[in-house]
This record gives structure tokens, C-alpha cells and sequence, in this order.
């Protein structure tokens, strides 16, 4: 087993992984962010306050940030040399610290030299983001999902992480020109990532016919960056029991679950939030998932309106939206959080009707901003939960008409 300068095992480098049912002792990590032209330090601060959430929900506590402006990165070890030295005496000095994590994605070049330089595991924001996935995927399907995406982010950076395979195999049945260690890595990669492709469509024809099943319903879809309460959304509407917590990519799978409002029976899903900078490889690994997306007749977008980059949380579902093909479909703005915004941004001396004023000209701010129509709630406090449940039959209703008018007459 390989041990750093510290003398701690550089192998076993799943953070927060299970083992014997006890977490492994937190990790202390460094986060190291580029400024490249057309970005701000504010804007990189905002990247590494999620690359820190993410970091917390793999179970490693941030120590230091170090940031560094550049017209691009050096090929070699992202950051330059100077940059890199100052985050090695750092880490030489605080020997907690046992793991350095980038918020852009590193080539297996960089990787490898950054670590030759810093002598503790590196990991780069799409690693970051698998490993989570990996501890949260619970079932058959998200588990298989995961295997893809760590296979397609592992095929290009083979060369750079294991230069070791370069030599050619020699032996006893392995004479004459052979192949090359690496090029035999990269066939056994390939050849897992076609099984895992083979499993997902099985699967996702499994999950089809399912979807048939379920009749002629009309499908409500819970969208939104991650860690919005679409979760507690759900189970609160649909008094059920969906896990829920304040972290990063609580939901892996989707959850269906039927409602029926004034006699109008739906089905509602929850679905793995977004996040930026998801790596396209995991969207592609999650497409079976997001078919429930795609197939759903109706969106409620769930915003966290207490965050301070909503409107770039926003934007960046959108935009998922409309790679999906789904950014045309009805959809409902639910700002949640209300409570907390009201606690982070009202002045306490401010009297309830202006308060009520302020609210109302900032939902109507809102609407017109994003050309639809949009409610504050509170999941939590359970506030505005029965004007939600009649904007939502009544777009269900309306869908019905479109959908199945014969079955519209029932109610």
C-alpha cells in the first residue's frame, strides 16, 4: 500500500465513504479556484461556496481558499508555479489536511503532477460530484448511472493518471509486438462502458413500460437546482415520506407518487436537482432518470428564493431545461424559502403591510422577469401550501382538456 510524506494511505480515497457502517474521520481539504478573463472574485467566491457544500457533503471541512488570476490555465498543473508552491507550503504546514480540490475539471496530466508537487490526493469539482453520487445511489439503476459516468470521466485521463501502464507486457504467451498496458485499459473502460449503456437501456425500457402502466394520468414534474426542498415539497403535498435533507443531491432516484386534489387525480416526481458545472457526462449517465422530465405534462420549478444566486440557480435549470428539449412545457415558478429571505432581507423595524407590499412587488418583479406565473412558500412553515394546491389543479385541470378532454368531464 502507497503512503504520502505523512504516512497516510494514498489508495483508499473515497471521501466519507462507509466502511464496517462507521464513517471514516473527516477530512480537512483546500479549494483552489481560476480566475479567467470575463469573471470576477465575486463570481469565483460563489463557485467555491458551493464547491465547499459539496466538499461538506462528501464529509471533508474546508480550511483554507486560495484563488488566482490567469488568461487560462497552465496545461501543466492549472494553476502556476508560484500559486502551486504557496498552496504546498500551506498544506506542509497544517498536516490535517490530506486532500486539495479544484473547481474546474483537471486533465489525468494535471492531476498527476499537482499531486507530485503537493503530496495529497487532488480532486477536481466532476470527481467531487461522482464521489457523492457514488455514497448516494441506492438503487439498481442510479448505482448503474453512477458506474457510467465514472467510466467516461476515467477513459481520457488514463494516460496522465496511470503513465506506470505505459510499458509493454512481456511473458510467456505475450511475445512479439503486444499491446501496451494503457491500450488494454482503455479497451476493458470502453468495453464496461458498452455493458453499463446495454444495462441503462434495459432499464430504461423496464421504467417505460411502467410509465405506461400508470394509465392515462396527467405527470407533474418537480424541477430545481439542488438542495431547494423539492423533496419536502413532495412529501408534504402528497403526505408521504420521501428522504429529505439539507445537502447536495439528496435525490438520486425519482420518486412518483399519485395525488388526487378536489377529485382530480395526478402523479407527481421528484428529480435529482442540478447543479453548475454538472458534468455532461453525468447528465448523460442520467438521461433514463430525466425521462421522467421529459415525459411529464407540467413543471414546477422550485427555487430557493433565500439564496443569495437564485437567479443564477435559475438560469442554470433553464438551461438544462432546454438541452432536455422540455423548456416549452407549463410550468409553475414555486420560490421557497420564503421565511428565510423574509428573515435574511427585511429590516426587523419594518411594519407587516409594507412588508406584505414589499413581497408583492417583488413576486410581481418576478413573473414579468421570467414571463410566468410564480407563488412564495414556505415548505417548512407550510405557508401559502393551499394557494399552491389550487394553481396547480387548476393547471392540471387545464392540461386534462388538452390531454384526455373525455376524462376532463369527470369533474
Amino acid at each position: 500500500m502507497k503512503r504520502n510524506r505523512k504516512g497516510r494511505k494514498t489508495e483508499d480515497w473515497n471521501i466519507g465513504e462507509k466502511q464496517n457502517q462507521l464513517l471514516r474521520e473527516t477530512e480537512y481539504a483546500v479549494l483552489v479556484g481560476a480566475i479567467l478573463e470575463n469573471q470576477t472574485e465575486e463570481q469565483i467566491q460563489e463557485y467555491l461556496d458551493e464547491l465547499e457544500f459539496l466538499a461538506l457533503t462528501a464529509g471533508a471541512k474546508t480550511k483554507k481558499r486560495f484563488t488566482q488570476k490567469m488568461k487560462h490555465p497552465d496545461s501543466r498543473t492549472f494553476i502556476r508555479k508560484g500559486k502551486l508552491q504557496e498552496i504546498a507550503d500551506y498544506v506542509e504546514a497544517h498536516e490535517e489536511i490530506t486532500l486539495v480540490l479544484f473547481d474546474d475539471d483537471l486533465s489525468g496530466k494535471q492531476v498527476r503532477n499537482v499531486e507530485e508537487v503537493l503530496k495529497v490526493k487532488i480532486l477536481d469539482r466532476s470527481s467531487l460530484i461522482l464521489d457523492i453520487f457514488a455514497e448516494r445511489a441506492q438503487t439498481a439503476q442510479a448505482k448503474t448511472q453512477v458506474e457510467l459516468a465514472q467510466m467516461q470521466y476515467l477513459l481520457p485521463r488514463l494516460r496522465g493518471m496511470w503513465t506506470h501502464l505505459e510499458r509493454q507486457k512481456g511473458g510467456i504467451g505475450m511475445r512479439g509486438p503486444g499491446e501496451k498496458e494503457i491500450e488494454t485499459d482503455r479497451r476493458i473502460v470502453r468495453d464496461k462502458i458498452a455493458a453499463l449503456k446495454k444495462d441503462l437501456k434495459i432499464i430504461a425500457k423496464q421504467d417505460q413500460t411502467r410509465r405506461k402502466n400508470r394509465g392515462q394520468l396527467i405527470r407533474v414534474s418537480l424541477v430545481g437546482y439542488t438542495n431547494v426542498g423539492k423533496s419536502t415539497l413532495l412529501n408534504l403535498l402528497s403526505n408521504s415520506e420521501v428522504f429529505a435533507e439539507n445537502k447536495l443531491f439528496a435525490t438520486l432516484d425519482t420518486t412518483v407518487r399519485k395525488i388526487a386534489w378536489q377529485g382530480v387525480p395526478f402523479l407527481m416526481a421528484d428529480t435529482v436537482g442540478f447543479i453548475r458545472k454538472l458534468p455532461h457526462h453525468l447528465i448523460e449517465s442520467f438521461n433514463s432518470t430525466l425521462d421522467e422530465v421529459r415525459e411529464s405534462d407540467i413543471l414546477l420549478h422550485v427555487i430557493d428564493v433565500a439564496h443569495p444566486q437564485f437567479e443564477e440557480h435559475i438560469k442554470t435549470v433553464q438551461k438544462t431545461l432546454m438541452d432536455l428539449g422540455v423548456d416549452d412545457k407549463p410550468t409553475l415558478l414555486i420560490f421557497n424559502k420564503i421565511d428565510l429571505y423574509r428573515k435574511r432581507y427585511f429590516d426587523d423595524f419594518l411594519d407587516k403591510a409594507t412588508k406584505q407590499e414589499l413581497e408583492e412587488n417583488l413576486l410581481e418583479n418576478l413573473k414579468n422577469t421570467y414571463q410566468t406565473d410564480a407563488i412564495f412558500i414556505s415548505a417548512r412553515e407550510k405557508e401559502n401550501i393551499d394557494l399552491l394546491r389550487e394553481k396547480l389543479t387548476h393547471l392540471v385541470k387545464q392540461q386534462y382538456v388538452v390531454q384526455y378532454p373525455y376524462m376532463a368531464k369527470r369533474w
